[in-house]
């Protein structure tokens, strides 16, 4: 189960304080104003908006945000702009559960390391072929 809470850095084990996240965002302050921050080595995580002291996910540096962006850039594609799309979305999420073989609760960009990452990218990218949508 993912912490939503931290106080050890799931990268580097850390020290992680929760902040203002001006200090990631070079003095401004976006979504709930809120992050999770590792003192040692600078990864961070964004919080909940209504619920600012929940994490949206693990810490993550700048691969792994970066590799976040790409997974959701891509696994969107299949449920975004269709019809009933809140139902398509979630069908989406319980197929690359399945198969990445963990629970649809823990199914979530936010919450995957980097090998995840890596993994999840491929299965979408398995997905959209099946379904023949243009890489």
């Amino acid at each position: 189960m993912i912490n939503l809470y931290p106080k050890t850095c799931n990268l580097c084990g850390g020290i992680v304080i929760y902040a203002s996240n001006a200090i990631v965002y070079h003095g401004h302050r976006y979504g709930s104003g809120y992050c999770y921050y590792c003192t040692q080595c600078g990864a961070y995580v964004g919080t909940h908006n209504p619920r600012p002291r929940e994490a949206l996910g693990i810490l993550a540096d700048d691969s792994m945000r970066r590799a976040k962006m790409l997974c959701h850039e891509i696994f969107d594609v299949l449920w975004k702009g269709k019809k009933h799309a809140s139902r398509k979305r979630s069908a989406a999420y319980g197929e690359l559960a399945k198969r990445l073989g963990v629970p649809l609760a823990e199914c979530h960009f936010g919450y995957f390391d980097l090998p995840m990452l890596r993994k999840a990218y491929k299965a979408v990218r398995a997905i959209q072929r099946e379904r023949g949508i243009a890489l």
